[in-house]
C-alpha cells in the first residue's frame, strides 16, 4: 500500500498523529471513518496524487497508530473541536498552511469542525456519508434508532469496551478480499488494541454530548460552512432512505453545496475507489487550476 508515500508520527499539539503523505501540488487531508484507519484510502490516495495533489492520510486521534487522548468526564478530549485543532496543527507541521479536507463517516465530523473553526486554513470540504450529528439527533425516530442503534450502545459507560474487546473480529467483521490484505491486516491490528477501542468509543460519546452541543451553538450563532462543500453518499447505505435528499439538509449549513449519491456500500473508499477518486479529484483539482 501507499507506494512512494512517507509514513511518520507528527506532533499535533501534545499528541502525536500517524500520517501518510505523498505527491505534489495543492494539499488535501483524507480522514477515515469508524472502525478504519488511514489505510482505508489505499486505493484512492494514489489516484489523487496522479491528478496532481499532495495527499495526507491521517489516523484520527484515538484511532489506529495515532496518540490516544486521556478520556475526560465531559468527553472534551475526544471532541471534534479538540481533534480538529490537532489535525490542523499536524498539517501545519507538515508545511501545509492551507489545504482541502475530505472526511468519511466519523472523519467527516472532524472535517466539518475544521471547516467551521479554521476558515483561514481549510479551502474546500468533501463530506462522505455524513449529516451533522445534531441533525441526526433532532430527526431521531424508531427507524433511526433501529438502524443506528450502535450510536446509543457506544455511548454507554464501560459495557461496550467489554463486549467489543471480547472478540473484536466477530464484532467488526472485516473482509480481506474487499478491503485489500494489507488494509485488512492494519485494521485487524487496530481493533485488537483495547486503547483503540476505547478511543473509538469516546469519539461516539463525544458525538452525542459535546459535539452535538457545539453544532447547536453554531446554528444559534448563524455560523455556516463558507468553503465550497461537496457532499457524497453511498446509495447502498441508508442515508437517503432515512432522510431523503441529503443536499436539502446541507443547504441549511453551507453557502455553496453540491453533490450526489455514489453506487457503493458504506465503505466507499474500498468499494468504489475509482468513482470516489474521480469525484473528489474533480472537485479539488479544477478549483486549483
Amino acid at each position: 500500500m501507499f507506494e512512494n508515500f512517507s509514513a511518520e508520527m507528527v506532533d499535533a499539539g501534545g499528541l502525536e498523529l500517524f500520517v501518510r503523505h505523498g505527491g505534489a501540488g495543492p494539499a488535501v487531508l483524507l480522514l477515515h471513518g469508524h472502525p478504519r484507519t488511514s489505510s482505508t484510502w489505499h486505493r484512492v490516495a494514489p489516484q489523487l496524487v496522479e491528478q496532481g495533489l499532495t495527499v495526507v492520510c491521517a489516523d484520527l486521534p484515538g484511532y489506529g497508530r495515532s496518540g490516544k487522548p486521556t478520556p475526560t468526564p465531559d468527553h472534551w478530549a475526544h471532541s471534534k473541536t479538540a481533534g480538529a485543532r490537532r489535525l490542523v496543527t499536524a498539517m501545519h507541521e507538515l508545511g501545509h498552511d492551507r489545504f482541502a479536507v475530505v472526511g468519511h463517516d466519523r472523519g467527516s465530523y472532524y472535517a466539518l469542525r475544521m471547516a467551521l473553526d479554521h476558515l483561514d486554513c481549510v479551502t474546500r470540504v468533501a463530506l462522505l456519508d455524513c449529516l451533522p450529528i445534531s441533525e441526526h439527533l433532532d430527526r431521531a425516530d424508531a427507524r433511526f434508532a433501529t438502524a443506528w442503534w450502535h450510536w446509543f450502545f457506544f455511548a454507554q459507560p464501560h459495557l461496550p469496551e467489554r463486549v467489543i474487546t471480547a472478540d473484536p473480529g466477530a464484532w467488526y467483521r472485516g473482509d480481506p478480499d474487499s478491503m485489500g490484505v494489507e488494509n485488512y491486516d492494519e485494521w485487524r491490528a487496530a481493533i485488537n488494541d483495547p486503547e483503540v477501542v476505547r478511543g473509538m468509543l469516546e469519539d461516539y460519546r463525544a458525538g452525542l454530548t459535546v459535539d452535538a452541543d457545539h453544532e447547536r451553538a453554531d446554528r444559534a450563532a448563524g455560523r455556516r460552512v463558507r468553503q465550497p462543500l461537496l457532499v457524497l453518499w453511498s446509495l447502498q447505505d441508508d442515508l437517503e432512505e432515512l432522510y431523503g435528499d441529503p443536499l436539502a439538509i446541507w443547504q441549511d449549513w453551507a453557502d455553496n453545496v453540491t453533490g450526489h449519491g455514489i453506487d457503493s456500500g458504506h465503505h466507499v473508499a474500498e468499494q468504489a475507489p475509482d468513482a470516489l477518486a474521480r469525484e473528489v479529484g474533480g472537485f479539488l483539482v479544477t478549483a486549483s487550476q
